[in-house]
């Protein structure tokens, strides 16, 4: 019978902490960069709180073969950015230190992961 108890407890116990929300690791703040838009204009991008540990590629400059890199990255999270120039995560790598890490225009990057 206490056998019985303590499995039953003991389930109650895990099926409650997997029903408990997680709260999703995110970089605060805002992630900013130049691309040209569709009449060769520059335009803004941003990413609010994006999520941290994963590739980001940013979707205005995903295409190589279609678009121009980003450049003139701001990272103004509470994580370091790692930007990179090819899609998802690869290809030259440059990081940006959190709240104060910016590039030039001659940074290019078309892929950001935050730690």
């Amino acid at each position: 019978m206490r056998l019985r108890n303590a499995a039953a407890a003991a389930f109650g116990a895990l099926t409650l902490v997997l029903t408990i929300p997680t709260s999703a690791v995110a970089a605060t703040g805002e992630f900013t960069y130049v691309y040209s838009g569709l009449d060769g204009s520059p335009q803004v991008g941003v990413l609010d709180d994006p999520p941290s540990g994963e590739c980001i590629t940013l979707p205005e400059v995903a295409d190589p073969g279609s678009s121009s890199p980003a450049h003139s990255p701001r990272n103004r999270t509470t994580s370091t950015a790692t930007v990179f120039t090819d899609p998802d995560c690869e290809g030259d790598h440059f990081t940006l230190r959190p709240i104060v890490g910016r590039g030039s225009e001659r940074l290019k990057l078309r892929s950001v992961v935050f730690s």
